[in-house]
């Protein structure tokens, strides 16, 4: 019996694609607004180093994997999050045109990166579990509500959007190698504050960052509309906190948030444009 919980139908494989967008980068992409742009980029800012945690922590017990089916979507997964790792340290690379100081912020966050290399592999991989959680919802949201990246210039939606189709991919393949070979279902939540805590530690710090350069950072203006773009209307982040915080339920999954229809149907609409390769 496979110990895979990756639905027929969904294939966890890379897609061999690149985006160019270092013209975009040098403006407010996101519709000419400081908030919005700082929340993307702040994201982006956290996944060369994170999803290259992710692989690790994966590749530690792998060898202990007898699965076929979940040996082949590990291979897929770190196919998958070494491109993503690579196409956002790109985008990274491309802020500093802007005037960004990117070396401080990413010196931030590797030292707390660092950090997490040092834990025992059973806290890495819960650390993992925990944060393709939230890339996970996050990309069911991207995928859900296109109006969030409305406005955004044409390079970018496909870059978010590319991301978010792998991300919903693969969100189950290191909560199966976690239960297989951990299945600490007490661990994997007290984790997971540790998690929620450092995730939007580091979104606020670096959004706060790339702010500070666009001299918007004490403007009021701009956080009310930040806020109401996180918590009020569209929501990103309250429409995603019921799922955010089904995490916590016992029995989780990650596929309880059953979004096959959603990936197959935007799929279609891409007509092959990602097809994997």
């Amino acid at each position: 019996m496979s110990i895979s919980s990756t639905p027929q139908g969904i294939s966890v494989s890379p897609r061999h694609v690149s985006f160019d967008v270092t013209e975009e980068l040098t403006t407010l992409w996101h519709g000419n607004n400081a908030f919005r742009t700082a929340f993307f980029n702040a994201l982006s800012l956290q996944f060369p180093d994170g999803e290259q945690q992710f692989i690790n922590a994966v590749r530690l017990y792998r060898d202990r994997i007898v699965d076929p089916k979940l040996a082949q979507e590990i291979r897929g997964f770190i196919g998958q999050e070494a491109l993503h790792s690579r196409e956002h340290k790109n985008y990274n690379e491309a802020l500093k045109a802007r005037g960004y100081d990117i070396e401080a912020i990413d010196e931030r966050f590797q030292k707390h990166m660092k950090w997490v290399a040092k834990l025992a592999p059973n806290r890495q991989l819960a650390g993992t579990c925990g944060a393709e959680h939230y890339t996970a919802v996050l990309a069911n949201s991207i995928l859900r509500h296109p109006e969030w990246m409305e406005g955004a210039t044409p390079t970018m939606k496909k870059l978010w959007r590319w991301h978010a189709i792998e991300e919903t991919e693969h969100k189950a393949v290191a909560f199966d190698v976690y239960r297989a070979c951990v299945g600490d279902d007490r661990l994997r939540r007290i984790v997971f504050l540790f998690v929620t805590y450092n995730f939007f530690k580091f979104t606020f710090l670096n959004t706060c960052s790339l702010l500070k350069t666009e001299g918007k950072l004490w403007s009021l203006r701009t956080w009310v509309g930040g806020l109401n773009f996180l918590w009020g209307k569209p929501g990103v982040l309250r429409k995603c906190l019921p799922e955010f915080l089904a995490y916590f339920r016992k029995g989780f999954h990650p596929w309880q948030q059953d979004n096959r229809t959603l990936l197959a149907d935007t799929l279609s609409e891409l007509d092959g444009e990602y097809r994997p390769s």
